[in-house]
């Protein structure tokens, strides 16, 4: 794949909102479990706090990240995940993309974002 090929990649895996809010959670936390970061993802996409999100909303965050952007992560290297045992981890490819998602970190809506540590 070309260096532009995998620009274009990169920024179209970061357009959807719910992969970037997943990495942001990843690049804190190093692993997690898909059920741990879903209501923070449901609450970062509804603007809501975290005690608000209802178990609805929950279980198609869940949906969504399990059977399309997990997937999708995986499928370029950006995430590793195993189904049976819930867990995620960032991969090696990651790092082609951090650059690009602290740019984007720093422009999100969701001023709870913006107030994050730097991706270094």
């Amino acid at each position: 794949m070309s260096r532009t090929d995998r620009m274009e990649a990169a920024c179209t895996l970061l357009a959807q909102s719910e992969r970037r809010y997943l990495l942001y959670q990843l690049v804190e936390q190093e692993e997690v479990h898909i059920e741990d970061v879903v209501t923070q993802v449901a609450a970062w996409e509804r603007d809501e706090p975290v005690a608000s999100i209802e178990k609805d909303t929950r279980q198609r965050v869940y949906v969504s990240l399990v059977h399309n952007h997990l997937p999708r992560l995986a499928d370029y290297d950006i995430v590793d995940y195993d189904l049976r045992s819930g867990d995620v981890v960032l991969a090696e490819g990651f790092e082609d993309i951090r650059p690009l998602l602290e740019q984007f970190r720093q422009t999100e809506a969701v001023p709870e974002i913006r107030r994050r540590p730097a991706l270094s």
